[in-house]
């Protein structure tokens, strides 16, 4: 008689030997590794499943990534050999395992790190079609644009920049032997760069410096020869771009030490070098100097609360009087001017935030760059109309003259206008991928270059024929130390020299825009589209980490936190006293 049950799939024989030994009825295709595992470590004894290890032929089979055991390779009347480590060994095993495995993750989360880093830098300098609602773009302390040296080096100076950040993001958290590969990244990045501009900042030296810290942190004396010549790299670096005793840089920041705790990390670790290789008094007077420092950095409560009930936030005003030497007037002055800039800065976003939008309406050309904004002004400056302007700069890729043949050519111009308007007629298509609604919040990165008067050999050079902002003279004046900027709130603590604005309400209140002037998504498709170039793989969970993580605060490098440097030239002076005691 016929039965109307489902019957269960018929179970495979395996044969198991060694620690356990006996046959087992399993299910190939439905049993994994995992199982087949915990079901020996029950046989053999109730054991953990951590200490059966299972060997089919001549490999070792692992749980990661899940399997079946007919993917394993396992058949019927298979023969398993199963092992048993003792408990100490199988959680050493698991241990090695976990490790090997976080530093794989790790190892993985560099190449994304790079990749992301360059990804985004080429993009922001090449002029690509913006991907995100962002730039990332160079500036001087007084907020105004510049060309540092070739393309190339701008792509890699960038690059620099957000793995240095990152790193120093890691190290604020205690993540030290992360932040060192980051760092070593980043310093990759800048050996691209052209070697006589980037000795003219002190990015280099800095980083020199956190490399070092980071080895101190995680008691790394295997490194003391390298540490040491490290060191000797900042201190030539600063030197070479603060001036002999930091003269050029305070002269740059209106008499204020500004660099005063950098100097308290340096001192500290040439101190701890020549300790460790016993040059004891070379030790004693570097930890000396250090310390006198770090006293001058010891901020009196008084004069703290005093600025607070000015209307000023404890962390900006703690840090205005450590660069101030605790005058109160000097204070007010510095936080008066962050102020003045924060305000001149959010002009500048919101008009950044604007042309980013702009440029999107526009389209892509066919190498999928964005439509030049400087020429488009030079177009509509001599009376063509803007979304005209623009679509003959699309199709051209942006070269200038053959843009402005076309609309000097009647026929040219007509047929143009035609295709154009033909496409205003037609059903709406809504954004295309890659371009942005009109309310997304568009933000700018931007950095700073601290710098001093030199100038540099070659003159800017423009992105893609580009014109760039950048001063008057063209020169890049020498210094200090390029930051970016990412706030997505809006809002900068006191005393910052950078930021993104994220104001949704003033992009949408402001972005009435003309037909006549600003050409619609669908005007900026054309027959050419189909011979756009596809936009690589983006990893864009990376990039968002990265663009995330800029400050853009121009002065945040030297607000550091010199607690854990103060307990350390204690701990070595105290060391090297009782060295001369004994």
């Amino acid at each position: 008689m016929a039965s109307d049950e489902v019957r269960a799939p018929a179970a495979d024989r395996i044969r198991v030997v060694g620690a356990w030994a006996g046959a087992l009825e399993v299910d190939l295709g439905g049993w994994t590794v995992p199982m087949l595992r915990a079901e020996v470590a029950r046989r053999a004894g109730g054991v953990e499943p951590d200490r059966v290890g299972l060997i089919f032929g001549g490999r070792v089979l692992k749980d990661d990534p899940p399997a079946s055991l007919q993917q394993a390779g396992l058949k019927g009347n298979a023969k398993v050999l199963s092992t048993l480590t003792s408990p100490d060994r199988g959680k050493e095993i698991a241990a090695a395992a976990a490790a090997a495995k976080a530093e794989e993750e790790h190892s993985a989360k560099l190449v994304r790190l790079w990749d992301a880093a360059k990804a985004l830098s080429q993009r922001h300098t090449d002029g690509s079609y913006p991907e995100e609602d962002f730039n990332l773009d160079l500036e001087d302390q007084s907020g105004q644009k510049v060309m540092f040296g070739s393309v190339d080096d701008m792509k890699a100076l960038k690059m620099a920049l957000m793995l240095h950040q990152k790193g120093k993001t890691l190290m604020k958290k205690d993540k030290h032997k992360e932040a060192l590969d980051v760092l070593i990244m980043a310093e990759e990045a800048f050996s691209l760069c052209d070697q006589k501009l980037i000795e003219r900042v002190d990015n280099v030296p800095m980083l020199q410096l956190d490399i070092v810290w980071c080895y101190f942190m995680l008691r790394d004396v295997s490194r003391l020869e390298v540490a040491g010549s490290r060191l000797e790299k900042a201190r030539l670096g600063l030197e070479r771009s603060h001036g002999k005793d930091s003269t050029r840089f305070r002269t740059l920041q209106a008499g204020r030490q500004a660099d005063l705790a950098i100097y308290v990390r340096l001192e500290l670790l040439e101190g701890v070098v020549a300790y460790h290789i016993g040059h004891t008094d070379k030790a004693r007077g570097s930890l000396t100097s250090a310390q006198a420092k770090y006293l001058q950095l010891q901020v009196p409560d008084e004069a703290i609360s005093m600025l607070m009930d000015m209307g000023y936030e404890a962390r900006a005003a703690k840090r205005a009087l450590k660069m101030t030497g605790y005058d109160i007037q000097s204070s007010v002055d510095l936080l008066c001017e962050e102020r003045e800039k924060k305000t001149r800065r959010i002009e500048e976003d919101r008009k950044a935030q604007r042309e980013i939008l702009e440029q999107m309406r526009y389209g892509k050309t066919p190498l999928n760059k964005a439509v030049d904004m400087r020429k488009l002004e030079g177009l509509t400056a001599i009376g063509f109309e803007k979304y005209l302007a623009a679509e003959a700069l699309r199709i051209n890729e942006n070269d200038a003259d053959k843009a402005l043949d076309l609309l000097t050519d009647p026929e040219q111009n007509c047929i143009l206008q035609s295709k154009i308007q033909a496409r205003r007629s037609g059903p709406s298509r809504g954004l295309r991928a890659g371009s942005s609604s009109r309310a997304a919040a568009a933000m700018t990165a931007s950095s700073a270059i601290n710098n001093s008067q030199a100038s540099v050999d070659a003159p800017p050079h423009a992105v893609d024929g580009n014109a760039p902002e950048h001063p008057a003279d063209g020169n890049i004046p020498e210094g200090n130390d390029v930051q970016f900027a990412n706030n997505e709130d809006g809002n900068t603590p006191e005393g910052n020299d950078a930021q993104i604005v994220n104001n949704e309400e003033d992009v949408n209140n402001e972005e009435t825009v003309n037909q006549d002037e600003v050409m619609s998504d669908e005007a900026a498709v054309s027959d050419e589209e189909a011979n756009h170039q596809p936009d690589p793989t983006r990893d864009v969970a990376m990039e968002h980490e990265l663009a995330n993580q800029l400050t853009g605060d121009v002065l945040d490098d030297y607000d550091i936190d010199v607690s854990n440097e103060g307990q350390a030239i204690a701990e070595y002076l105290s060391l090297l006293e009782s060295a001369a005691r004994s």
